[in-house]
């Protein structure tokens, strides 16, 4: 099984700002990408890339056989699914071929912290496909909701949707310290992952009819520093917004007494956006 190292990397890549188009990315970029050396840092770059190869050299990687039959009939249907698609049947194949295996927990390891984000999504998802409970797969979802990629932080949560919705109350107990935790990207997951109606995912329909239930997520991100929670707090009422909009007037008009921090008041005027048009 191999190692990544620093010296693997192309370097001087990795500081990059990403090309405006695809016919733009240059080829030692696109190499690098398709080869898993290093991340993709937009979206052009994402569409840009090679799944075929990509595959293969992330299989070698990881210690598994790049020409397996399993990953070779999945690379051959992949032009029938569209884009996101794609990249779940890969996630399959690759969790199908190693779960077999002794060493399968070195190789999703190896998968959890391989220099693509590309990888490193298809290793959130493989939380998804085991029969884990919840806080099983909080714990798992855990490193991939740190992640510095924005990608793979966005899997982190899709991991662990469908369990969320099947039990609010204890997907809110458990993510109540995530909701307080220092790392902001710790704080958005236990937002983001519990919005009743999210974006590209499956909607909560209990958090749509109470959201109330949500609340002790929400209070201790009311005045959050960081924009990028803030955003998804704001979007979580906006959601609510929708099916119980009282609720959320009543909410924002609680938080919003006195002289609220300057990241309430830019949450608040979010929140309300549905409501107000």
């Amino acid at each position: 099984m191999n190692s990544f190292t620093a010296s693997e990397v192309v370097q001087h890549l990795l500081g990059r700002k990403g090309a405006a188009r695809i016919a733009l990315i240059p080829p030692e970029v696109l190499q690098a990408l398709n080869t898993g050396r290093i991340p993709t840092v937009n979206l052009n770059e994402f569409l840009a890339l090679d799944l075929g190869v990509l595959t293969r050299c992330v299989a070698r990687d990881i210690g598994l056989d790049p020409q397996s039959e399993r990953l070779q009939d999945t690379l051959a249907m992949l032009s029938a699914f569209p884009p996101v698609k794609r990249h779940a049947h890969v996630a399959r194949a690759l969790y199908d071929l190693a779960a077999p295996r002794a060493d399968r927990d070195a190789v999703a390891h190896a998968l959890a912290s391989h220099p693509s984000d590309v990888a490193r999504c298809w290793a959130a998802q493989w939380i998804s496909f085991s029969s884990l409970p919840l806080a099983q797969k909080l714990a798992s979802a855990w490193r991939f909701a740190a992640d510095p990629h924005f990608g793979v932080r966005e899997l982190a949560w899709m991991a662990v949707r469908d369990e969320i919705a099947g039990d609010v109350d204890e997907a809110v107990r458990l993510l109540q310290p995530w909701a307080t935790h220092p790392d902001a990207n710790i704080r958005r997951f236990a937002s983001e992952a519990t919005r009743p109606r999210g974006v590209w995912c499956a909607q909560i329909e209990t958090l749509k009819r109470e959201p109330w239930r949500g609340l002790p997520l929400l209070e201790p991100l009311r005045a959050d520093d960081s924009r990028y929670v803030q955003n998804s707090v704001a979007n979580w009422l906006n959601d609510a917004a929708k099916t119980q909009p009282e609720w959320v007037v009543d909410v924002c008009t609680r938080w919003g007494r006195g002289r609220p921090a300057p990241a309430t008041q830019y949450i608040l005027k979010r929140a309300q956006r549905s409501l107000a048009s």
